[in-house]
């Protein structure tokens, strides 16, 4: 039996696949699925699929396409998740600073280097029109990190997805300044070119079993209960997450999309030179539309 290992973060995004994984479709044909939750940040993810340790990764699509410039042996064959995600903006529950207007030295709480965490503080200093060379970073590895990290630093600013760090907000734990948008779809299927090596069509054929039970999920009244109860947020909360979040349910990429995407991030400098799709995606595997 073999074992194609899965890694995501603990969120709620990733309800889909852990759904799939529990119900071990594979198995007639020789396969065993595993999940592993990483708390770290898509900059983690990526150390897991380039060291073999694991064999997809639901990754934030700025967090491959930088990986992927930097050569790491990995290949994107769908969106996950192919609308924005709305990371909030933090700082501690101690902070004076109540708005954006009022920090004056951006220092950022990251989960990892080439973390979401990391590259969306360049999306945020273009927007607040803060020189990307006064930028400061500090690790701190989660959610968990950020929180203890705040109890030094209350002015730093923590970028995580807002319904994620919602309760903590709502307990009074984390002060949200405000909002920002990814400008661009949010999750990406990656796998390691040695997985596809390995696994070959089955990596195609459980892409597509989870397209079909996100589309599923999309329209089930069961849908929302379900991720309360598994993620621990309000009912309230996961209606509203729902209801701006796209599942993606066909292995479907817009070039014109893809590629403006990319054209931000070289601005950003998230990127140094746009990259040839034919490279980073499997376009023979993907509706690839204008």
């Amino acid at each position: 039996m073999k074992v194609l290992k899965i890694i995501g973060v603990p969120e709620h995004f990733n309800f889909p696949w852990r759904s799939i994984v529990d119900k071990q479709p594979l198995l007639d044909q020789g396969v065993s699925l595993s999940w592993q939750d990483e708390s770290r940040g898509s900059g983690q993810m990526i150390n897991a699929l380039t060291s073999g340790e694991v064999d997809l990764g639901i990754i934030l699509t700025e967090s491959f396409l930088k990986a992927f410039q930097e050569e790491k042996p990995l290949k994107m064959i769908g969106y996950h998740v192919n609308s924005p995600l709305c990371w909030g903006i933090h700082v501690g529950k101690n902070s004076k600073i109540n708005s954006l207007d009022e920090v004056k030295s951006p220092s950022f709480f990251i989960s990892r280097e080439g973390s979401g965490s990391h590259l969306m503080a360049s999306v945020l200093a273009e927007r607040e029109k803060w020189s990307s060379q006064s930028l400061e970073y500090k690790i701190v590895d989660n959610l968990d990190g950020a929180l203890s990290a705040f109890e030094k630093n209350p002015d730093g600013l923590f970028l995580w997805e807002k319904f994620t760090t919602k309760p903590y907000v709502d307990q009074g734990l984390l002060n949200r300044l405000g909002e920002i948008p990814s400008p661009w779809p949010c999750f990406a299927i990656i796998a390691s070119e040695k997985a596809m090596d390995e696994f070959g069509e089955t990596i195609f054929q459980l892409r597509d079993l989870v397209y079909e039970k996100s589309k599923t999920l999309k329209n089930s009244t069961e849908t929302v209960k379900a991720i309360s109860s598994s993620y621990h947020l309000a009912e309230e909360d996961v209606k509203a997450w729902l209801s701006q979040t796209n599942w993606a349910q066909i292995p479907e990429i817009s070039i014109s999309e893809f590629e403006s995407a990319m054209e931000i991030m070289v601005r950003l400098g998230i990127l140094k030179a746009p990259i040839p799709l034919e490279n980073c995606l499997t376009t023979d595997r993907l509706r690839m539309i204008p």
